[in-house]
């Protein structure tokens, strides 16, 4: 369990300074403080998680250290170079992670299993993206080349550091395959099978 809040809770810190970088690269105000909002939403998820691992007797800096490496990596390989990169890569790279905790969370007990689930990205950011893109889209369709080819690597890069993570740490998969770690291809699969829908909600081809 400190795995999976510990690499939680990191990702929250990571979305958070994420957020607020894409939030500058806003074309306008409103849109800047949309995502400042979402941002700010984050270190109040950290915080329950923190919050949680304390009640477990784990320190939330040892929880998060086994995770840096690997999510840090991913994220500098990734850094957006606009606007709607950043918002493809909260959709598509959050939309797999957020997956991932999902089909761990069907076998938490409480009250763990509703603290992960509402920790999630929320459906606000997901729509808020969807909607950007789209428009954006639909006014320039070259955009759609562009854009498509940097969900399909974001997706490589994402799921090349889950493996990472998870050879790493196979108790995360136990969670949800027990003593499983063969069933790491299985999830990967599953977890992949979403891309093609959630690029299609973008305006882009898989």
């Amino acid at each position: 369990m400190a795995d999976l809040l510990g690499v939680l809770s990191y990702g929250a810190l990571v979305a958070f300074d994420n957020l607020g970088a894409d939030a500058r690269l806003a074309p306008d105000l409103r849109r800047r403080a949309a995502l400042s909002e979402m941002a700010a939403a984050e270190l109040v998820h950290y915080r329950r998680l923190a919050d949680r691992l304390a009640e477990l007797g784990v320190d939330a800096m040892d929880a998060m250290a086994p995770f840096v490496t690997s999510l840090d990596a991913y994220h500098e390989s990734t850094r957006p170079r606009d606007w709607l990169e950043g918002l493809v890569k909260a959709h598509v790279g959050d939309g797999i992670a957020d997956d991932f905790y999902r089909e761990v969370a069907a076998h938490l007990d409480e009250p763990d299993r509703s603290l992960v689930l509402e920790v999630l990205h929320d459906d606000r950011h997901a729509a808020f993206a969807v909607a950007e893109v789209r428009a954006a889209v639909d006014a320039d369709p070259v955009l759609a080349d562009r854009l498509g080819l940097w969900a399909r690597r974001l997706v490589a890069e994402a799921i090349t550091q889950a493996q990472l993570v998870v050879v790493a740490r196979p108790g995360l998969v136990a969670l949800i395959e027990p003593g499983e770690l063969a069933g790491l291809g299985a999830l990967i699969e599953r977890l992949t099978t979403g891309h093609a829908s959630r690029l299609a909600s973008l305006g882009l081809r898989s």
